[in-house]
């Protein structure tokens, strides 16, 4: 299968958790927040992918996109809004629902990845904005086909994915996590009905569990555990 090399990166509690909300210590959570981010900088991957939920949190919530009708009915192909490109934020937006202020974010470019489903004065909306597009699926997105556009008409190699947890679980589910980077923060989380690192739907049916290889462990600053591991 053509895809890029997939490294899962998140931050956690002992026990699995990834709410930071519910962590009630805000200045902690900015100090894990900076060793994420430092790690995340430190891989030096071509890009990075979230869930729709997760990216609208984080990022632009509440935003309203633009539509306006267009002339023409819109070809179900990839758009490609800058060629020149090196660096990609990714998100998995199956109905085409997020707005942009710009195409970029932290300078990466915005590629959306929906399925055939979506509107075509969505599609109108994101070449107006110069926001690449690739398509995986006629309903539902299918992760692999996903994968193979994002390798082969970009150039990327390494891709990090950050959650949310049912777009972890989908990878982890399809056997696509190369490897695994955790940091385990000195909290214990007992929220209950809270996300953990993986979800798993039921209509996504649960396939084996995933035996993995420790390839490193560092103790960082504030009680932080690095874990990581690699697929066998």
């Amino acid at each position: 299968m053509n895809k890029p090399y997939i490294i899962c990166h998140m931050v956690a509690s002992i026990n699995g958790k990834i709410l930071t909300e519910n962590w009630e210590h805000p200045q902690k959570v900015k100090q894990y927040s900076a060793l994420y981010n430092k790690i995340h900088e430190d891989y030096h991957t071509q890009g990075w992918i979230l869930g729709r939920v997760s990216l609208e949190k984080d990022f632009y919530e509440g935003a309203k996109a633009e539509l306006i009708q267009p002339t023409n009915t819109m070809s179900r192909a990839p758009f490609i809004g800058d060629k020149t490109a090196k660096s990609f934020a990714i998100t998995v937006d199956t109905k085409g629902k997020l707005a942009w202020d710009t195409n970029e974010i932290g300078g990466d470019h915005i590629i959306a990845v929906l399925t055939e489903d979506v509107s075509d004065d969505y599609l109108y909306y994101l070449q107006r904005k110069k926001i690449s597009y690739v398509f995986a699926g006629k309903k539902e997105v299918d992760i692999k086909k996903a994968l193979h556009h994002l390798t082969t008409l970009f150039p990327i190699k390494q891709l990090m994915l950050e959650g949310g947890s049912i777009l972890n679980g989908t990878f982890l589910n399809e056997g696509l996590i190369d490897e695994f980077s955790v940091l385990i923060v000195p909290i214990a989380d007992g929220t209950p009905n809270t996300p953990t690192v993986f979800e798993i739907t039921n209509q996504a049916g649960k396939g084996k569990a995933a035996l993995l290889k420790l390839a490193g462990v560092e103790k960082l600053a504030g009680d932080v555990v690095w874990l990581r591991y690699v697929s066998k």
